[in-house]
């Protein structure tokens, strides 16, 4: 069990204290913005969990880590979340070597799509598989500790595309995003009365090397300005944050409020 005061974040009749999540599990954590977090939070001293496929690359990121933070404590493990039960398996041993896990960030996704009805189902369905269920295997995992050590920070990664139905090759991960941002509020709506807490996360278009080959758009931010923004939200911890949030809170505005044809142009 974990030993940080996650549960107690206002003793009575004191101030609010400020939670420390110290031992924290990211999945998706070999590239992109998994990595970005993972960097991040070893710079503020927390002891990491980290998951993804490519088992290589997790190991070079824990030796780079611990090499500039040697007191930390870092575990990794490869693991495809489209593998559920490895899922609850991988998380219970990484809990274990740990001594604890406060905070999950459910991440690992992919952004592949092709246009609806153009005989792509397969590269549909492994979008939707990756992004909603697998992140749904990730949440139960990782719920079902945190009841049982009645403390923990769920964080559930979605996206700006979640706001509205999106067109050609961006439909089905749309609607991935949109699926798993309303599956966190729901969690967050069950457990409300309880010291578990549940953030979604919106980030807009990142830079990374996984959106290198995409088309550049004026919104597009770099991810030494976008990371840092998504962890500053997750450890204030709020129910839900657009980051950055310039230029996207109002983007998301617009996103959701204006006609559909001008969505599906832009978009």
């Amino acid at each position: 069990m974990s030993t940080t005061p996650a549960a107690r974040s206002r003793p009575p009749g004191g101030p609010r204290r400020t939670t420390i999540r110290r031992n924290i599990l990211i999945t998706g954590a070999s590239s992109g913005l998994g990595e970005g977090m993972a960097r991040q939070f070893a710079a503020r001293g927390r002891n990491l969990a980290l998951c993804a496929r490519r088992a290589d690359r997790l190991h070079a990121l824990r030796d780079e880590l611990l090499g500039e933070h040697p007191g930390l404590r870092i575990s990794v493990r490869a693991l495809d979340v489209n593998d559920h039960d490895e899922v609850f398996e991988s998380f219970r041993q990484l809990r274990d070597e740990l001594g604890g896990l406060d905070r999950v960030i459910v991440n690992a996704g992919i952004g592949k799509g092709r246009p609806i009805g153009t005989g792509r189902f397969g590269v549909n369905l492994q979008t939707a598989s990756t992004n909603f269920t697998a992140a749904l295997a990730q949440c139960e995992a990782a719920v079902e500790l945190f009841r049982q050590q009645s403390a923990g920070h769920l964080v559930v990664i979605s996206s700006m595309s979640a706001m509205r139905g999106l067109p050609r090759n961006l439909t089905t991960y749309a609607a991935s995003k949109a699926g798993v941002s309303a599956l966190a509020e729901g969690i967050r709506a069950e457990l409300l009365a309880t010291p578990i807490r549940v953030t979604t996360i919106f980030p807009g278009y990142i830079a990374t090397e996984l959106t290198a080959t995409a088309a550049r758009t004026p919104l597009m931010v770099s991810a030494e300005k976008g990371v840092p923004a998504m962890v500053r939200a997750i450890e204030a911890e709020r129910a839900t944050a657009t980051v950055p949030a310039w230029p996207w809170v109002p983007a998301g505005l617009a996103m959701r409020y204006l006609p559909l044809r001008i969505v599906a142009r832009i978009a």
